[in-house]
């Protein structure tokens, strides 16, 4: 599938129009209505002026450990710092091979090829486009020296715990990339609890964001938390004593992690009002041409409400001529993009590059109001190829 950039430029489209649009995310409403706790948050630090490292850092850590139902969790820079962090704690080095998925925007890919490892890409299946065990299966037999599995959307993996089970068999370590999947869960055990380690990204767009970048990774494993903790502070077993290779510069900061805190306690609010307008267009959407997910589970967190359409780009203009902005998640596979398939060679994924054609996310968050929900649904089932 050739890469090509999308014109959302188009000369209909007033100054009007773009008034009244519909976001695709809008954090406004979240930002207005816990103001109050976000400023207490930052005042908190301000008066404390600890601003690298402190008892937010610690607070946050210790909470959302408890909320997962981790023993550790380690707060970084970044989602993508998670990954790369993560696998290093697990062992990954320079020529190793990582398996990985292709419909993931890159992230993951990225903080491979960041170490100098070699990302092998797994297929994924069609319902809702997450990897199955038969692909963690066949690269299993191929000797990869580690897995990522991504929770794509806020959905957790239906065969989590038999991958990892196959994971231990071959004594190849687990990484679950949850940065759409805060609180999502399978039977009661939460997403970042059943791999070796879980990465986490808290950029302002997920459902537990902070008000700029940051990221966690969480696990059960002291001796992962204690090389977690040197390698996001240049790889220090004490201060100016560099002893662990792979160490970075990658630091949760004290800002970001009081106003996590004062966040956290929210989520479960949050994902719920995702699921409800996830679970109303499922039911409401009906088009030919147009193919919902499955309607989310309690244990869904609906990150991103993905449709299916052969004919997306033309959807995809309908709805912002109508007032509806969506988003594509995600429009270039991992192995057509130009930045990585010389590392890789010839990859060929058919039901991924055929994914990437045809999906679009609608609006989907806690900010939205139903009358904008209502309108979504109507414009999307009016639209004509």
């Amino acid at each position: 599938m050739p890469i090509q950039a999308f014109n959302l430029q188009k000369p209909a489209l007033t100054k009007h129009l773009f008034s009244r649009m519909i976001p695709t995310n809008n954090l406004k409403p979240l930002v207005h209505q816990r103001r109050t706790e976000i400023l207490k948050a930052f005042e908190r630090v301000m008066k404390s002026a600890y601003f690298v490292l402190g008892p937010e850092v610690t607070t946050f850590e210790e909470a959302f450990a408890t909320y997962i139902q981790a023993k550790h969790c380690v707060g970084v820079a970044s989602g993508t710092d998670a990954i790369e962090l993560g696998l290093r704690a697990i062992g990954v080095d320079r020529g190793d091979q990582v398996a990985t998925v292709a419909n993931a925007g890159a992230y993951t890919t990225t903080a491979i090829r960041s170490i100098g490892a070699v990302p092998r890409f797994m297929e994924v299946e069609s319902t809702r486009m997450l990897v199955p065990l038969t692909e963690v299966k066949r690269v299993l037999g191929e000797r990869v020296n580690a897995v990522v599995v991504t929770h794509l959307y806020g959905t957790v993996i239906p065969e989590i715990r038999a991958i990892k089970a196959l994971c231990e068999q071959h004594a190849v370590p687990l990484l679950e990339d949850c940065a759409q999947a805060h609180g999502a869960h399978l039977e009661g055990r939460k997403a970042g609890t059943f791999g070796d380690v879980g990465a986490f990204s808290f950029y302002p767009t997920k459902n537990l964001g902070a008000l700029g970048d940051g990221g966690a990774v969480t696990t059960d494993n002291a001796a992962m938390d204690a090389r977690l903790r040197s390698l996001r502070q240049y790889g220090w077993s004490a201060k100016y004593r560099n002893e662990i290779p792979g160490g970075k510069n990658s630091r949760l900061d004290e800002v970001q992690a009081a106003i996590l805190s004062a966040l956290l306690p929210h989520l479960d609010e949050g994902n719920r009002r995702r699921r409800a307008i996830a679970r109303k267009y499922c039911h409401a959407i009906s088009h030919p041409d147009i193919a919902c997910p499955p309607s989310p589970g309690n244990g869904d967190v609906s990150h991103l409400f993905v449709v299916r359409s052969p004919g997306r780009d033309d959807l995809k203009e309908h709805l912002l001529l109508n007032g509806v902005g969506s988003d594509i998640h995600y429009p270039f596979p991992d192995h057509l993009q130009p930045g990585i398939r010389q590392y890789i060679g010839k990859t060929s994924l058919p039901l991924t590059e055929k994914l990437a054609g045809e999906v679009l996310s609608l609006p989907c968050h806690p900010g939205l109001q139903e009358e904008e929900v209502d309108h979504i649904i109507e414009t999307t089932n009016r639209w004509r190829r």
